[in-house]
C-alpha cells in the first residue's frame, strides 16, 4: 500500500480501478478533477469506459454527465466518449472523441464560462452531483487532501458531491505540498458575497490543503501515471511574428505612459501561439513581471526560471514532457512561485479587473468589426470551447487576440466579413494581432475598426477581396453604424464549404 495514504481510516476503501468504478450508477452525474491535461484521474475513467461498454453490449442503458474543470485527456474524456455514454459534458474540452460526440449530437455539450461553473453547480442548475472522483498526490494524517498538479473545480465538487472517490497519483510530486492556495470563499453566493482578499497575483488567502468529508469517502484508487503532458511545436515565422507585435505594442504602452515598466499582470491563453508570446518576454526588455492567468505553460516556467517572472498564479498546468519531468524534480522549488488556485478565483471577475490583468487569446477568428469567434468552426462545429478565455477578455485591462491570418495552408482567412459564431463581442475586443500586424481597437468606432483590422491584420491575399466587401455593405446596408450585406456577410463560410476555400 501506497504511503502517501496517512489517514488510516481510508486504508480499509483501498480497492481497484474496476472495483471503484463498479460503484458508479447509471444516470449518475460526475465531477471529475482534472484541467488542461493535469491533475485528472487516470485509472477509473477507463474503468467505468470497460463497465459502460459491457452494459451496452448487453442492451443496457448505462450514461453519465461528465463535469470537470476543464479539458483533461484520452483516459478519461475519450474513453468514455467512445461508449456513447456520456449524456452531458461541461464546461471545456479538446478531446477529439470527446468533439465528435458533441457534434454527431451524441452528447449534450453546455460550454460555459470557467468562472461561472462553479456558482452554477452551487445553485443547482446543472442537476444533482452524485459522485466526485478527485486526484491527490497525497492524503495526510488528518485526512485533507494534498492536491495534484491542478485544482480547478476539486473544492467545489467535493463540497457538493454525495460521494467521493479519491485516487492518490505516485507519479504526482510530494514537493507540490505548499503550491497550493485553497480559498473556500465566504457567503459565496449573493446577497452574502465578500470582495476577494487578493490585492497582487502572489497574494495567499486560503488553505495547502483540499478538505473531505471523510464519510463521503467511498473508494480510495493507487495509480502511478503521468499527466497528458504534449509537447509545443517549434516556435514558425508566424508564431515569432504575433509574439513581436504583442511584445512591440506592450513596449509603445510602456513608452506613452499607459503601463509600467514591469506591465501589469499577465494572462496567457493555452496553445502554441500563447507560449510563442512568453517565449518572445523571454526574449524582451520587460523585468520583474508578474502573471495571473489560469494555466501555467512551458513559456511561463522558462520566464520564472530567468528571474523575469517574480510569481505566477494560476489554477493548473499545461507543460510539455519535459518541461512536467523539471516540475517534478523541482516542485519544492517552484511553490515558492507559483501559487495554484480553484478556478473560480483564478478567473474571478473582480480580482481581474481590480488588478489590471493583460489579456492574451487565441481564436479561430475575427471580423472586421472586432468580433471574436474561439469555439465554432463554420458556424455549426465545436472546436473545444470559450474556457476562460471570457473571463480574462471582459475583465482584463487589456483585452488582445492572437492568430495566423489564415489556416488550412490559405484555404481560410482567420479575418472574415462576419464571424460565424461570436464568444467575444465587439465592446470586449480591444487589440487584434496576426503575423502581419497589429490593429489597436481603443477608441475607433467600427467603420474605422473594420479599416484598421484589414489593413493591419487580414493576410494580402484577402485584402481587396474585404475591402471590396465593405464597399459592397456601404451600398447594401440599411444603415451605416456597421455596415453589413446581409445576403453575403456569411458567404466566406459558405464558399468554404461548397469548395474547399474561401479565396474568390
Amino acid at each position: 500500500m501506497s504511503g502517501r495514504i496517512r489517514y488510516e481510516a481510508f486504508r480499509n476503501k483501498v480497492m481497484s480501478a474496476h472495483d471503484a468504478a463498479a460503484l458508479v450508477e447509471n444516470g449518475w452525474n460526475v465531477g471529475f478533477s482534472g484541467f488542461t491535461g493535469s491533475g485528472y484521474p487516470k485509472a477509473l475513467p477507463e474503468a467505468l469506459a470497460a463497465i459502460i461498454d459491457a452494459a451496452h453490449n448487453r442492451g443496457e442503458e448505462f450514461r453519465i454527465g461528465v463535469w470537470t474543470g476543464a479539458s483533461t485527456a484520452p483516459e478519461l474524456d475519450g474513453a468514455l466518449a467512445r461508449t456513447g455514454g456520456i449524456s452531458y459534458r461541461a464546461p471545456y474540452q479538446s478531446d477529439p472523441d470527446m468533439r465528435n460526440t458533441i457534434n454527431t449530437g451524441v452528447s449534450y455539450y453546455q460550454d460555459i464560462h470557467l468562472s461561472h461553473m462553479g456558482p452554477q453547480v452551487s445553485q443547482g442548475f446543472l442537476g444533482k452531483l452524485h459522485l466526485a472522483v478527485i486526484e491527490a498526490t497525497a492524503i495526510t494524517e488528518d485526512g485533507d487532501i494534498i492536491p495534484s498538479s491542478s485544482v480547478g473545480m476539486n473544492r467545489t465538487y467535493l463540497e457538493h458531491a454525495d460521494k467521493v472517490i479519491i485516487e492518490v497519483n505516485e507519479w504526482q510530486s510530494e514537493g507540490l505540498f505548499g503550491m497550493h492556495d485553497i480559498y473556500s470563499p465566504v457567503g459565496a453566493l449573493p446577497p452574502n458575497r465578500v470582495p476577494l482578499p487578493i490585492q497582487t497575483a502572489g497574494d495567499r488567502i486560503g488553505d495547502k490543503v483540499l478538505k473531505v468529508d471523510p464519510d463521503k469517502v467511498i473508494a480510495i484508487i493507487e495509480t502511478n501515471s503521468p499527466d497528458r503532458n504534449t509537447p509545443f511545436k517549434h516556435l514558425d515565422d508566424d508564431s515569432r511574428a504575433i509574439a513581436g507585435n504583442f511584445l512591440d505594442f506592450l513596449g509603445h504602452e510602456v513608452k506613452v505612459g499607459r503601463l509600467p515598466e514591469n506591465l501589469l499582470p499577465l494572462q496567457s491563453g493555452v496553445g502554441n501561439i500563447a507560449n510563442a508570446v512568453l517565449q518572445g518576454l523571454l526574449e524582451g526588455p520587460f523585468e520583474n513581471l508578474t502573471s495571473y492567468t489560469e494555466v501555467i505553460q512551458d513559456g511561463m516556467v522558462d520566464l520564472l526560471d530567468s528571474g523575469k517572472l517574480t510569481v505566477a498564479s494560476a489554477t493548473a498546468f499545461s507543460l510539455s514532457p519535459k518541461a512536467a519531468e523539471k516540475m517534478n524534480d523541482n516542485a519544492a522549488h517552484y511553490s515558492k512561485k507559483i501559487v495554484l488556485r480553484p478556478q473560480d478565483v483564478s478567473n474571478h471577475p473582480e480580482a481581474i479587473r481590480r488588478m489590471g490583468v493583460i489579456a492574451c487569446n487565441g481564436m479561430i477568428e475575427a471580423d472586421i468589426y472586432g468580433n471574436v469567434n474561439s469555439t465554432h468552426v463554420m458556424g455549426s462545429r465545436m472546436q473545444n470551447g470559450i474556457g476562460g478565455s471570457g473571463d480574462f477578455t471582459r475583465n482584463g485591462w487589456i483585452s488582445s487576440f492572437v492568430t495566423p491570418s489564415t489556416a488550412k495552408g490559405g484555404a481560410i482567412s482567420c479575418i472574415v466579413p462576419m464571424v460565424n459564431h461570436v464568444d467575444h463581442t465587439e465592446h470586449d475586443v480591444q487589440v487584434i494581432i496576426t503575423e502581419q500586424g497589429l490593429a489597436d481597437l481603443r477608441g475607433l468606432a467600427p467603420r474605422l475598426r473594420a479599416k484598421a483590422i484589414i489593413d493591419n491584420c487580414a493576410h494580402p491575399d484577402y485584402k481587396e477581396p474585404l475591402r471590396e466587401y465593405v464597399k459592397l455593405a456601404e451600398k447594401k446596408a440599411n444603415g451605416m453604424h456597421t455596415p453589413h450585406d446581409l445576403a453575403s456577410a456569411l458567404g466566406w463560410h459558405v464558399r468554404f464549404l461548397e469548395t474547399g476555400t474561401m479565396a474568390v
